[in-house]
Order: structure tokens, then sequence, then C-alpha cells
């Protein structure tokens, strides 16, 4: 009598890929904004081509607002360190110092704006000074959310909410931050190439 071998090919389940459902929705919410501001760099490299563009000087204010992004970014980028070690009060200072440099930057923003305007380029006119406003205007807008943002990390970090075990907030604001970061400099390589 023959025995007959039964093999069967028992799948292992797959693993979900795991994802903070938080975070999800974040990366989907950059990817929508950098979508939006390629599709207006793309609109502004297609009109330059057309014409009638007012070359501009971009504000001196521009560049320090650039040195003080960067450094925004080292220290977020700290503090999201100082969180991993549980160094609760180095993460409170280096979060007030973020968004004290993020408010200084929206000030640069804005009295780079009045440069512009001392220098004859305005948000209605020329297309080259309209696309200018709408980039940096834009960007601004998503600083405040980000700076809004901060000001929510930095109160959890002050509740004692900020620790190695519960980073995912302290992740994502530290994300959002690079990114804005890296996106104005983007801008502002490209305006510096495209005037």
């Amino acid at each position: 009598m023959e025995k007959t071998v039964d093999f069967r090919l028992v799948e292992e389940p797959k693993k979900p890929l795991a994802m903070h459902p938080k975070k999800f929705g974040m990366w989907l919410f950059m990817a929508s904004v950098m979508m939006l501001f390629m599709s207006l760099t793309s609109a502004y490299i297609v009109r330059h081509a057309e014409g009638n563009w007012v070359f501009f000087e971009l504000p001196s204010l521009f560049y320090v607002t650039s040195v003080i992004i960067v450094i925004s970014s080292v220290t977020i980028q700290w503090a999201f360190f100082a969180a991993k070690k549980d160094q609760t009060k180095l993460v409170q200072v280096l979060m007030l110092i973020t968004s004290a440099l993020g408010l200084f930057f929206l000030v640069g923003q804005f009295f780079g704006w009045k440069q512009l305007v001392t220098n004859s380029i305005y948000l209605v006119g020329n297309p080259s000074g309209s696309f200018l406003y709408i980039l940096t205007g834009l960007h601004g807008l998503h600083i405040i959310s980000a700076i809004i943002f901060l000001w929510l990390v930095c109160a959890s970090a002050f509740q004692g909410k900020i620790n190695s075990k519960n980073m995912a907030s302290m992740e994502m604001c530290t994300t959002y931050w690079h990114f804005l970061g890296g996106l104005w400099l983007y801008l502002f390589v490209f305006l510096l190439l495209y005037r």
C-alpha cells in the first residue's frame, strides 16, 4: 500500500506596511503641496518664455531668510535628537528657538516684499512680480501652518508628552519643517535662475 504525501503550500501572511495614519496623511499633504509648487514654477517658466517680462533683483532679505530657514532646520533636528534621548528641557528650548526663527523668517519675507515695492515690483502689473508674490506668499502661508504645528508640539513637550516612547508628533513636525525649508531653498534657487 502506497502512502501518499500531501504537500500543501501555505503562504505566510504578509505583514501590512505599518505607518501611522497621521503620518500618511501628512505625506499626502506634502506631496500635494509639492505638486502645487511644481505646477506654479512650470507656469512661471512658460510665461517667462513668452516675453513681456520685467527682470528684477531678489530682495537682499531673501538671502538672510534663506540662512534663517537653514538654521531653523538645524535647531528642529537637534530638538528631535534631544527628544529621542528624553532631554525634555532641551527639546522645549530648541522648539521655542525654531518657532522664533520661523517668525523671523516671515518678518524677513514681509520686509523683502517692501523692498520689492520700493523697486517698483508689484503683485498687480507685470507677471514677473505677480509670480514672485504668489510663490513667496503661498510658501509663507505654509510656514505659518508649520509654526502653529511647532507651537502645538512645543506645548506637548512642556506637558511632558514628547519623549523617546512618544515621538510621532515630533517626527511629523520635524519632517514638515524640513520639507518647507527645502521647498524655500528650491524656490530661492529657482527665482535666482529665472528672473
